[in-house]
């Protein structure tokens, strides 16, 4: 895809996934990837398996809801490959609660990760964008933020929460060159979605009524989202910004 050899990205949520797939796609493409996961281990393994590819994955423990911990990890980044020219805020996490059985600490645990976590990287890292007069930035949302999703009441609000942050950040910085868009997977295969179901005594009955539920009777996996992230932020999509685009199977359609 055009513009994005060479491009310097941080991506979060790249110890596994869809983060691990996006990065090492973003590898291929050319692209030095900062990886900023708190599952250092797993980063560490994604930039082991980006090693014969044209870029390179570089591997940051980071608590994407610690804003220091962003920015500090942001500054190391920044220092050893130069400014950060693309973003994609990959990271999640949710288990399957109906909403009144869950408590405080759950939603603040679900909040600071799939909306603080988001927040945190665009006040460090789309602030500099600014000031350097060019920017590109992908959040993965979900599609349980536009339609809800049983179980995932406080998820489902950071995903929808994210939706509107970042439509509303697009229309702010579209005049300095800032361009954001969001991705919204479906079910997919993935290691939070295996926890998801095996925290249920019906996951496995989850997971089949869900493939078949979905167009094309399967569930995602995670190399079926890489190539939107990427597209959406090379230079092919120059002219795309606060758009939602749902990566799921035909599962939900909206025109």
């Amino acid at each position: 895809m055009r513009g994005l050899d060479g491009r310097r990205v941080i991506l979060t949520g790249g110890a596994s996934g869809i983060g691990r797939a996006t990065a090492l796609r973003l590898a291929d493409e050319g692209c030095v990837v900062g990886v900023f996961d708190q599952n250092l281990n797993g980063a560490e393994e994604t930039a082991r398996l980006s090693q014969s590819k044209k870029g390179k994955v570089l591997a940051f423990q980071v608590d994407i809801t610690d804003r220091d911990a962003v920015e500090t990890a942001t500054n190391s980044f920044e220092a050893t490959v130069g400014p950060t020219e693309l973003l994609a805020n990959v990271a999640g996490w949710d288990v399957p609660v109906p909403f009144l059985d869950t408590d405080r600490a759950f939603w603040d645990k679900v909040v600071g990760i799939n909306l603080y976590g988001p927040l945190n990287l665009h006040h460090v890292v789309v602030k500099r964008m600014v000031e350097r007069g060019f920017g590109r930035v992908v959040n993965v949302a979900s599609d349980a933020g536009r339609v809800g999703s049983s179980g995932e009441a406080v998820y489902s609000a950071c995903k929808g929460g994210l939706i509107s942050f970042t439509k509303t950040v697009a229309r702010e910085l579209a005049r300095k060159n800032i361009i954001l868009n969001v991705v919204c997977p479906g079910p997919t295969d993935t290691p939070l979605f295996e926890a998801f179901t095996n925290s249920s005594p019906t996951g496995g009955k989850i997971a089949e009524g869900l493939a078949r539920a979905i167009p094309l009777r399967r569930l995602g996996q995670p190399d079926d989202y890489p190539g939107m992230i990427a597209f959406l932020l090379s230079d092919d999509a120059g002219f795309i910004t606060g758009q939602t685009i749902s990566v799921s199977g035909g599962l939900t359609m909206h025109g």
